[in-house]
């Protein structure tokens, strides 16, 4: 019997990167496995490939989170592993920050991320697993991106405050802080190719590994979190990033 076989896994932002690499690991493991995204083609296509389900969602947009709440409970039932995973970044000084942009990342980076969480509790089986995507930016800086790194430290706050309400339930909360991870996340930033390989090599150099992660690897310990061994973990938040942050 596979370690996930009969259990339901929700994962937002799963038609690509590091949700991709997650349901991927998560369908190997035996789970039945729910994928959102908000591009209905790129969805479609992540869901044939791996082999799992696919609901169109944008996590910001509430009444979006609202739809896969209800769509979920009425085909699956209750939810045994939650990965919030979706998100957005992009740069800019504090200075040049524009409202608009702050309000779209708040949206999907915080907002979404607080209200995926909230209406899924009564949704999610006592004893499972929620897994929220953080960064080591919530922990570290880096000009340009203080936007994004505010948006990430506040997860590490909700985190704790709802591994400790849902405690009774012996419904675990962790957070998950990747550093540089093979995804498409600066080619969606504009990055051309000469570019990203740039990009890459520069992130390389900052990491004592030698190299940067894979989205498999942040499903292995998505998979660890959410696994009977890790029933003890709790509140915590794991650094996944080749050593960089002791840098």
């Amino acid at each position: 019997m596979k370690k996930f076989e009969n259990k339901i896994a929700v994962i937002t932002g799963g038609n690509s990167g590091m949700g991709y690499g997650t349901a991927k690991v998560l369908k190997e493991l035996g789970a039945t496995v729910i994928i959102t995204g908000r591009r209905k083609d790129a969805l479609g296509q992540a869901a044939q490939e791996l082999g799992v389900h696919g609901i169109l969602s944008d996590q910001g947009i509430l009444e979006d989170i609202g739809g896969l709440v209800s769509e979920v409970s009425e085909k699956f039932g209750k939810v045994d592993i939650l990965f919030i995973n979706a998100g957005i970044s992009a740069t800019s000084s504090i200075e040049q920050e524009t409202p608009e942009n702050f309000d779209k990342m708040m949206n999907v980076n915080l907002k979404g991320v607080y209200f995926t969480l909230s209406k899924f509790i009564p949704h999610l089986n006592d004893g499972a697993s929620v897994v929220i995507l953080s960064s080591v930016l919530a922990s570290t800086v880096s000009p340009g991106l203080a936007l994004y790194s505010a948006s990430k430290a506040a997860i590490s706050s909700l985190t704790k405050t709802a591994a400790l309400e849902l405690a009774p339930r012996k419904i675990r909360v962790n957070a998950i802080s990747p550093g540089a991870i093979d995804t498409a996340l600066f080619s969606k930033m504009g990055m051309d190719e000469k570019s990203l390989a740039g990009m890459t090599d520069y992130l390389i150099s900052l990491t004592p590994i030698g190299r940067i992660g894979k989205p498999e690897e942040i499903g292995h310990l998505v998979a660890f979190l959410s696994s009977d061994e890790a029933s003890f973990i709790t509140g915590s938040e794991h650094i996944i990033d080749g050593g960089s942050t002791l840098l």
